[in-house]
């Protein structure tokens, strides 16, 4: 059984340094996720619609010099609306969960949302209150307790927070 290990980034520095440690210590671009507000669609990101594999590196390249550089390398990114809360950005396989998670999460929000795709509910209300804040959600998954290990490794070389691992919940697509 997978597990996917979470953390909470600061800003999008940290979240370039923490997702390229994650890609030089063999992580795969399908494996990592990353979850930020959309809060300046116009400022700091573009608005895309898109979840395209094949489109990732353009999508990056609109994002902005840093969000580009550690967004643009992740699988399915885009935009994505959950209802009560509203727009983030989202790469990697959270994306796909957390549209499925969203249908049935109006009334949860992104705390419904997170608690979809197997994040306890404790977790996933701390979690939104960061997100909320302005700060990134990461994960990774991790297949055996040797990478569980190295990812957490990673995140606190990386000086990240609200560390935390949960057996992932099977998401059809």
């Amino acid at each position: 059984m997978k597990k996917a290990v979470f953390c909470i980034a600061k800003d999008i520095s940290q979240t370039e340094i923490i997702v390229n440690q994650l890609k030089s210590a063999g992580f795969s671009s399908n494996d990592i996720s990353v979850l930020l507000p959309d809060k300046n669609t116009s400022k700091d990101f573009a608005y895309e619609k898109h979840t395209k594999a094949p489109e990732g590196a353009s999508v990056g390249g609109t994002l902005g010099l840093g969000v580009g550089a550690v967004l643009g390398w992740l699988v399915g990114i885009g935009s994505l609306a959950i209802p009560g809360v509203g727009p983030f950005i989202a790469a990697g396989p959270i994306m796909a969960a957390l549209s499925v998670a969203a249908v049935g999460a109006a009334a949860g929000g992104l705390t419904g949302a997170l608690i979809g795709v197997g994040m306890p509910e404790f977790e996933a209300k701390r979690y939104e209150g960061k997100i909320k804040g302005g700060c990134v959600l990461i994960s990774v998954h991790a297949a055996n307790s040797a990478a569980i290990d190295q990812a957490k490794e990673i995140f606190e070389e990386a000086h990240a927070e609200d560390i935390s691992s949960t057996v992932e919940a099977a998401v059809s697509a």
